[in-house]
């Protein structure tokens, strides 16, 4: 025990590592198939996004930037992914949409449920609060650790790391948002008869959309930037080329594959926002 001391250090290291084992041990089942499923996932969109000509995809993102905002963000999507082919990194970008597709997915399915079910309890949002605060305050790097221990190297803990440090977002804004549907409305609503069903796909979900999906556009950010970080556990796409650009300090190429980086964010951020205020519209 260090002189500077009062207590004896608790074993909190020990402790962490012994319960990470126990789940090895006794789940290794489990973390195998959610492997699979998340593997095969990331597959299939890296396969889809790939697999089409890069001028086709160019030309549906462009369609799809129209249809869901303005043609500032349809021209700026059309020029920046030109720019992107240009580069040389359109493949790498794909494989990097397709974690980041992935990683928002999977934070949206698990999300917005938990969100909705905080808002209809004020005990699990006691619980789950903690638990959000814990997850968005750890540094990021740590996340890789047990993801490497349970799913090994690859884009697999990438995915899952990227998961975690996303999620509290849309939980948040999900819970947020139902919260603040007008309790006149859920009274009218009741009074007509409403099952707990149609009031939460009637009423408060279509109200709360404009919130939920800021809490979707904020997931997807926080997801493109940990995968990024995932590259060092050997996640493919656009941070693996930072990363090799940073340890073999190769400027130009960094800054490349930074504004690659940058394009996709923009893009991404564009879209999911111009989504929501035209489902509120």
């Amino acid at each position: 025990m260090s002189q500077n001391q009062l207590f004896p250090k608790l074993p909190l290291d020990s402790w962490v590592e012994t319960i990470v084992d126990g789940l090895e041990d006794n789940l290794g089942f489990l973390f195998d198939f959610i492997s699979a499923g998340i593997g095969g996932t990331v597959d299939l969109f890296s396969w889809i996004l790939t697999g089409i000509p890069f001028w086709a995809l160019i030309i549906l993102f462009t369609l799809l930037a129209y249809r869901a905002g303005k043609v500032a963000i349809a021209l700026f999507t059309f020029i920046g992914l030109l720019l992107i082919q240009n580069l040389g990194y359109w493949e790498h970008s794909m494989e990097t949409l397709a974690l980041v597709l992935t990683a928002g997915l999977i934070s949206v399915i698990i999300g917005i449920p938990v969100g909705i079910w905080c808002a209809k309890s004020e005990s699990v949002q006691k619980v789950v609060t903690p638990l959000l605060d814990f997850m968005q305050t750890m540094p990021a790097f740590v996340y890789l650790i047990p993801a490497i221990f349970f799913f090994g190297l690859g884009k697999v803990p990438g995915v899952i790391a990227s998961v975690i440090f996303a999620m509290p977002p849309t939980i948040r804004l999900t819970n947020l948002g139902i919260r603040q549907v007008p309790a006149d409305l859920i009274e009218a609503s009741e009074a007509f008869g409403s099952t707990y069903w149609q009031k939460l796909t009637k009423v408060q979900l279509p109200i709360a959309k404009t919130t939920m999906m800021a809490g979707i556009n904020q997931s997807i950010m926080l997801a493109l930037s940990m995968v990024v970080i995932a590259s060092m556990i050997g996640a493919k796409g656009l941070g693996a080329d930072v990363y090799r650009a940073v340890t073999q300090i190769k400027i130009g190429e960094g800054f490349e594959a930074g504004l690659a980086i940058v394009i996709l964010a923009i893009l991404l951020d564009r879209l999911t926002q111009s989504v929501g205020k035209r489902k509120n519209a």
